[in-house]
């Protein structure tokens, strides 16, 4: 039997996708379903057969707040929790709008942006035209 913590982790493989541009979720091999935040093992039935495929990047605003800042100390953001089009929810920021404009329900579609040498994944208002 293959050992499932030879090389390197899953969330060294993620984010070194991340470092290179690339927004990857992993997928069970088994019962078919995405899984996020990377995992060795499998949430929804267990397996170790999780392969990594890039994501959709569309997304929905699933719930969204305001955290108030100080301009001097770089202003107000917003933190949302998107639901992903493949089923995994995670938290991010939706930038290129006001903070208070992004809404529930809003499609969003995902870019990895550098933020000081390490990629991450934020997400911007899709265009509906």
């Amino acid at each position: 039997m293959s050992n499932l913590f030879s090389g390197p982790g899953p969330d060294a493989v993620f984010a070194a996708a991340l470092a290179e541009g690339r927004f990857m979720l992993q997928q069970c091999d088994d019962c078919k379903k995405h899984v996020f935040y990377p995992r060795v093992l499998c949430p929804h039935c267990g397996s170790p057969k999780l392969a990594w495929q890039p994501a959709s990047g569309q997304g929905t605003v699933y719930s969204t707040t305001v955290v108030r800042r100080k301009p001097e100390q770089g202003g107000d953001y917003n933190v949302a929790l998107v639901d992903l089009h493949e089923g995994p929810r995670m938290m991010s920021r939706v930038e290129g709008v006001a903070p208070a404009e992004v809404k529930i329900g809003m499609r969003v579609r995902a870019k990895v942006v550098n933020d000081d040498g390490v990629g991450l994944v934020v997400f911007e208002v899709e265009d509906t035209k």
